[in-house]
């Protein structure tokens, strides 16, 4: 089927941008010396993660539930669960672990959840490798490398007989609002030299912290040494988006999803072109409008195989299933995008415009859609 044929909204992925932007995360990965573990959650599919992880040790870092049960039940068999640990959700990543013979990685930064998560987990007769979550700058969650309460997390977590202290990890989620490449750079070494010290602090008091890990795609891109460090996490370069090229992180020409859609409507009254591609298709993200003026909910691109008569055409404005292309200069193509006219949308944040969608349709750069991929929604 051509991609011009395609049911819309229909998510693309282009699969050569795709293996290009693996090969050369893998390739900076190599000349740090650090391992690779994937964050699959921006793909959430396991035909991605056997790209991603080509050459690695295999192991991945998922964000919920069903991924981990996704993953495991397709040959990944190293898991880090890379959201804060509720203990309630001990139950079933232990049914995980013993229906896959897996191992999954939990995270933790309070003594009161190492408390809980220990518990829970003996009463499933299970064992769980912990990392304790590191705040190097973020503010989202982890402990700070200086503070008391570290080494408190780290007793409470060596002293558990359900739990093992494996090390620890940070995520420099604020280079996502960095300024300049300068910025990010720093960003990163923050990141580097913050959870290296939660490390030394912690073998320093004779407990066991085997691996370092961070994780950005920006600070992946653009750190200048990894010293210390032996692991590392970035998610959405295997895709990339608007948001990153406008950090700088990439070129539009790395981005390896888009959305495409149908003229649904010519509204000559509000100035807007209407597709049947909205906010659940695209999400609600406005990231990259930090950075670059009219990209709005994405940018409108050609689909294979077709011209578009004019660059400077984005999504405006969503609602659940309609999204309004306008143009920067306010001269719609109204003839050259009739009613029934295919576009292709390329994201502002590749993780949250790809969750929705069950399936992938892989662009081989022929304009056909002979391959589909499946993927793991929900949580």
């Amino acid at each position: 089927m051509l991609i011009a044929d395609l049911e819309t909204p229909a998510l693309i992925l282009d699969l050569a941008v795709l293996e290009r932007n693996c090969a050369a995360m893998a390739e900076r990965a190599k000349r740090h010396g650090v391992r690779l573990r994937p964050h699959i959650k921006t793909a959430k599919s396991a035909e991605v993660a056997t790209i991603a992880t080509r050459g690695q040790f295999g192991g991945l870092t998922v964000s919920t539930v069903a991924e981990a049960a996704y993953f495991a039940a397709h040959q990944f068999r190293d898991l880090t669960y890379g959201v804060g640990i509720a203990p309630n959700k001990i139950p079933a990543l232990a049914a995980i672990q013993r229906k896959h013979d897996a191992v999954i990685n939990i995270i933790l930064d309070n003594v009161a959840t190492a408390t809980a998560a220990s518990i829970a987990a003996e009463k499933e007769h299970s064992a769980f490798s912990v990392f304790i979550e590191i705040d190097t700058g973020g503010r989202r969650a982890g402990v700070d490398p200086e503070d008391s309460e570290l080494l408190a997390v780290a007793k409470a977590v060596a002293e558990s007989k359900s739990l093992k202290l494996a090390g620890v990890l940070s995520h420099a989620g604020h280079s996502y609002h960095a300024r300049s490449v300068g910025e990010i750079r720093r960003i990163a070494e923050q990141e580097r030299s913050g959870v290296v010290r939660a490390a030394q602090r912690i073998t320093a008091a004779g407990l066991p912290c085997e691996i370092v890990s961070v994780g950005s795609t920006p600070t992946m891109v653009y750190a200048e040494r990894l010293d210390g460090v032996n692991e590392i996490r970035p998610g959405v370069y295997t895709f990339f988006d608007l948001d990153q090229v406008g950090l700088g992180v990439c070129s539009e020409d790395d981005i390896a999803v888009s959305v495409v859609a149908t003229v649904i409507g010519h509204n000559r009254r509000s100035n807007r072109i209407l597709i049947d591609a909205g906010a659940l298709a695209l999400s609600k993200d406005l990231s990259a409008s930090e950075f670059t003026k009219n990209v709005g909910y994405g940018l409108i691109r050609p689909v294979p195989g077709t011209v578009l008569p004019a660059s400077n055409l984005f999504v405006a404005d969503v609602s659940q299933e309609h999204g309004m292309i306008a143009a920067a200069d306010d001269e719609l193509p109204w003839d050259s995008l009739s009613i029934g006219a295919k576009v292709r949308i390329l994201p502002n944040h590749a993780c949250l415009t790809v969750a929705p969608f069950d399936r992938y349709y892989v662009d081989r750069g022929d304009g056909t859609a002979k391959v589909v991929w499946e993927k793991i929604r929900g949580w």
